[in-house]
Formats: C-alpha cells, sequence, structure tokens
C-alpha cells in the first residue's frame, strides 16, 4: 500500500497532534487512534486523542482506551494538528467550528468530503487500521503489543472477524503481523462479541421482535421506550444492525434507532454488490458500500417507505 510521503513527514516534522475520530464510535475508529497516539508517543511527539462520546463499555478491552478525552474546553486547539480518522469531516467528529493550526485525514470512507489540508482517503481498503498500520511500517516505528491489539481490533470489527467480502490475502497478511506482535485473536473475539450484559441480550430480543421484511430489506427498530424497559442506552446496539443480514433472501438490513421524536439514525448492512452507501447518500449520510447510515426526520413508516423508494434500483 501506498503511503502518501507528505503525510509520513508531516507526522515525523511536527508535534502537538489532536487525534480525532467520530461520535458512536466502534473498534476501528477506536483502535486506529489509540495505535497512532501511542506510536508517535513512542517517537517523542505529544499527542491527544479524541472522541466526542465515550469508549462503549465493550470496547474497555483495548489497551490505551483511558487516553480519550472528551471535551476540547481548556485546549488550544488553534495550535494542535488536527488528525482525523476514520472519517473526512469535522461534523462527523463533532468539531465542527473548531480551529486546528493543520488538518489531515485518514479514512477508507467511499463517501469522501473536501476537507482536510492532506487527504489519504482509500474507499478500497477494509479497515482504516490497515492504514494505520502500513503508515506505521513505512515510518519504522515497531509494533508493541498494546498497538497490535488496537489495530487488530480495529480490522476484525470492520471485517466482520474476517467474515465479509472485504476479506482479502493482504487483509489476513496484515492481522498475522499483528499476532506475531502479541495480538491474541481468542481474546480480541470474546472481548467483541462474548461480553453481553443480560440487559443488552434482552434489548436485542426487542429489536428482532419488530422484524419486518419488504422487498428483500429487513427492518428493525429500538425506540426510547425500548431503552427505557431494558435500562440500556444507544451504544447498546451496536452490532445489531448485522443480525437480520443472516437471513439468506435479505439483500439489506436496516436497522433504525430512535433519537427523537420522529427522528431517526438508519443504520444499513448488505452483502455483495449492494451498495448502501449510494443509499446513504441521498439522505445526507455515508459509509461503504456494504455498510453505510444517515439520519431522517420522519414518521417509522414514512422513513421505511423513503428506503424503500430509493434502494429500489440497487442491484
Amino acid at each position: 500500500m501506498k503511503v502518501p510521503p507528505e503525510l509520513i513527514a508531516f507526522l515525523k516534522e511536527q508535534d502537538n497532534f489532536f487525534i480525532a475520530t467520530h461520535i458512536n464510535p466502534e473498534a476501528d475508529a477506536l483502535g486506529s487512534a489509540i495505535a497512532l497516539s501511542m506510536a508517535l508517543d513512542s517517537l517523542g511527539k505529544s499527542t491527544l486523542v479524541y472522541d466526542r462520546d465515550t469508549v462503549p463499555e465493550f470496547y474497555r478491552f483495548l489497551p490505551g482506551n483511558a487516553r480519550f478525552i472528551h471535551t476540547t474546553s481548556d485546549i488550544q486547539t488553534s495550535a494542535c494538528n488536527l488528525v482525523l480518522l476514520d472519517c473526512n469531516t469535522p461534523e462527523r467528529a463533532g468539531i465542527d467550528g473548531i480551529p486546528f493550526k493543520y488538518s489531515a485525514v485518514i479514512d477508507h470512507h467511499e463517501t469522501e468530503a473536501d476537507f482536510g489540508d492532506l487527504k489519504w482517503v482509500a474507499p478500497d481498503v477494509a479497515a482504516t487500521g490497515i492504514m494505520i498500520f502500513h503508515l506505521l511500517k513505512e515510518m519504522g516505528i515497531p509494533f508493541s503489543r498494546d498497538i497490535a491489539v488496537n489495530l487488530y481490533s480495529a480490522i476484525a470489527i470492520d471485517t466482520g472477524t474476517f467474515r465479509y467480502d472485504n476479506t482479502t490475502a493482504g487483509v489476513l497478511r496484515v492481522a498475522a503481523e499483528l499476532i506475531d506482535a502479541g495480538a491474541d485473536p481468542s481474546l480480541v473475539a470474546c472481548s467483541l462479541y462474548e461480553t453481553w450484559s443480560e440487559r443488552r441480550f434482552r434489548l436485542l430480543i426487542s429489536a428482532l421482535n419488530t422484524l419486518e421484511i419488504r422487498d428483500g430489506i429487513a427492518f428493525t427498530c429500538v425506540t426510547q421506550d425500548m431503552f427505557r424497559a431494558t435500562g440500556t442506552n444507544a451504544e447498546d446496539t451496536e452490532n445489531f444492525p448485522g443480525f437480520p443480514r443472516m437471513m439468506k433472501d435479505v439483500r439489506i438490513s436496516a436497522f433504525f434507532r430512535e433519537i427523537g421524536e420522529n427522528y431517526w439514525k438508519v443504520s444499513l448492512r448488505s452483502r455483495g454488490k449492494v451498495n448502501v452507501a449510494a443509499v446513504a447518500l441521498h439522505f445526507g449520510g455515508g459509509g461503504h458500500k456494504n455498510a453505510a447510515g444517515f439520519r431522517i426526520k420522519a414518521d417509522l413508516e414514512s422513513a421505511k417507505r423513503s428506503l424503500l423508494d430509493q434502494a429500489e434500483n440497487l442491484a
């Protein structure tokens, strides 16, 4: 993989890095940010790692997760160099309007935005964690065990633990190197998928009970009432969009999470050639070919019909 030489020069020559990633973070965002921070620290650089939201409980196995800060108050950001990871707009990270000295973007999402003094966007790469892996190799930074665990976890979550069709021989070679450096596949898989609380499991049951299938699209939802009834919150819905995709005749899984009155966050999952990023883009969202999302203000039935209309011509 070709790493932009100007990015390497920027990271080697500059200091005071403010590493930020998207709201509602998952393992690719979190692991990539932590790993880059640890790597730059090893060069004697000063780093801050930011996410507007707290690290979800089931990702707190990631070594170094306590590095994250969740506010920019008391930080002179105009003296910091922004590195925006796993997204390509400051709005997606909740830092729009905040000034920085210089900005660099490292991302693999298909829907690209015109932000960043320096941009490395590679939509064909399975995970931002893979980009960070190659970046650190090009910079000659060794992989500590903690860096390896973070990057392996990043890659694992965005490949469905190497089940999705973005899993290539190259992806597996990267994973093997990270295992050699100390990442434990069994520990990561267990931490990602086998540490659910009972309340989270009950929320999943409630969500699956809303299942409705129309024209090959599986609709599920979680409402605020469901959160209250189970004592859960938004972070507990991680991975929920993927469950209906297990059905062989489902081409798109659409998960609706209520975030306000007649206001929904929609997460789309597909497989094969079905490009849900194109659907999300129509609604002002974005993402990858097989995993994307957007927000919509409408009653639930109207929102479903709008999605059906946009998905009608997808392969």
